[in-house]
């Protein structure tokens, strides 16, 4: 038997997980090892896209599961084909690369860009681009493109050829994006920062420049994408068409699968043995994904996901109008970021730990945002019932 001690004991020590542990889930809903039960307001940071142990994601897993589980990428299978035309048939892309998670796919868009700046243009064309609070992942690479020192400190040296500049801020813009960048790299709504969305004319220029110097965009839909925002790929909102997207997190629906989306002209530069991923287009995870997008990409829960979001924000304003708890409520979809008021012993871990009581689980975000991420397709009731239950956990906190 095993005890939250356990993890102390044996465990790396870069998590701080809850007190409890959960012993299965279903839906919306998830059960602890004494068999209390939980609303799920996190999906497992915006992963379990439908929920936990959908039927129907169940079944293609356990379908799956007897045919094949694994190959080299020295052969093919057939899920992954179906998955990568399932991703070029609904956007801009061309050519798909699958690997296991959203920060692989960044390092992998990264090569991309370079070697496709290196051999069409120029050696000296290899100069990334990120911005001021972005998240890319926890790999070299993406460490470097997010430039914080609380995220790069102790693990210098970074890798080279990187600038950074504010979000969101145009001026200065044409200084750091020029003949020397092979790709701007950008998430077009930052989840940790707290759900802050890029503002048109920033998104123009950055789009205008990119255009000016033969410069490749990338965007990170990792943790924006599969329908979290109301649309399949947040691109589809801002008037942009990315030269190379990264996805991962919901699109596996809990399976782990990441994504690199491009056209046929940049994927050229790949050539053979140029990338690879032992597990990248893993039959079950592929299986399992292909299944997760084509309920996705429907009319039903894309439009269920708008109409879920004005039932969050409405209830989070009047939670706000009673407790005046929240200096402000973001939204993009079902990715909520509500930035908490200065108050003592009123900030995240302590709002984190009595919702956890009540029975609900929350995120966070780096600054002191309470970030909610649910299933795309979590019932009216139980968004109504959480919300009753963060209402308390903040009255709690308060009094």
């Amino acid at each position: 038997m095993v005890t939250r001690s356990d993890f102390n004991q044996f465990m790396m020590p870069v998590y701080k997980p809850a007190e409890f542990i959960p012993s299965k889930a279903k839906g919306s809903l998830l059960w602890d090892k004494n068999n209390k039960i939980y609303i799920d307001f996190a999906s497992g940071i915006a992963v379990s896209s439908l929920g936990h142990c959908h039927p129907l994601l169940n079944k293609a897993l356990t379908d799956q599961s007897k045919k094949i589980w694994h190959l080299s990428n020295a052969l093919t299978n057939e899920p992954a084909l179906r998955l990568a035309k399932i991703f070029c048939k609904h956007t801009f892309a061309e050519k798909v690369f699958f690997s296991n998670s959203g920060a692989e796919a960044i390092e992998g868009a990264v090569k991309t860009a370079r070697k496709y700046a290196y051999l069409n243009f120029s050696k000296t064309k290899n100069e990334i681009v990120a911005f001021s609070d972005a998240f890319h992942g926890r790999t070299m690479m993406a460490i470097a493109l997010n430039g914080s020192n609380r995220m790069t400190e102790g693990f210098g040296p970074m890798p080279g050829g990187i600038k950074h500049h504010p979000f969101n801020e145009e001026k200065n813009l044409e200084k750091v994006i020029n003949k020397k960048t092979a790709a701007v790299v950008m998430e077009l709504v930052q989840g940790e920062a707290g759900i802050i969305k890029a503002k048109k004319n920033f998104v123009q220029k950055i789009k205008k420049l990119c255009k000016q110097h033969k410069t490749l965009i990338i965007v990170d839909e990792v943790q924006s994408g599969a329908g979290r925002t109301g649309s399949l790929f947040a691109y589809k909102q801002f008037g942009l068409k990315p030269d190379i997207m990264c996805c991962a997190k919901g699109i596996g629906g809990g399976i782990p699968i990441g994504a690199i989306l491009t056209s046929s002209k940049i994927a050229e530069s790949m050539q053979i043995g140029s990338h690879g991923s032992t597990f990248g287009g893993n039959p079950l995870a592929c299986a399992v994904s292909e299944q997760a997008m084509k309920l996705i990409a429907t009319k039903k829960i894309l439009n269920g996901v708008k109409k879920k979001e004005k039932l969050f924000v409405d209830g989070l304003k009047e939670i706000n109008k009673k407790f005046n708890c929240f200096e402000n409520i973001r939204s993009a979809g079902l990715w909520i970021g509500c930035k908490l008021k200065v108050q003592e012993n009123f900030n995240l871990d302590t709002m984190m730990k009595t919702c956890y009581s009540k029975g609900l689980m929350i995120l966070k975000a780096n600054n002191n945002t309470m970030r909610i991420a649910p299933s795309l397709i979590i019932e009216d009731k139980l968004i109504i019932k959480g919300l009753k239950l963060l209402q308390e956990a903040i009255q709690d906190q308060l009094q």
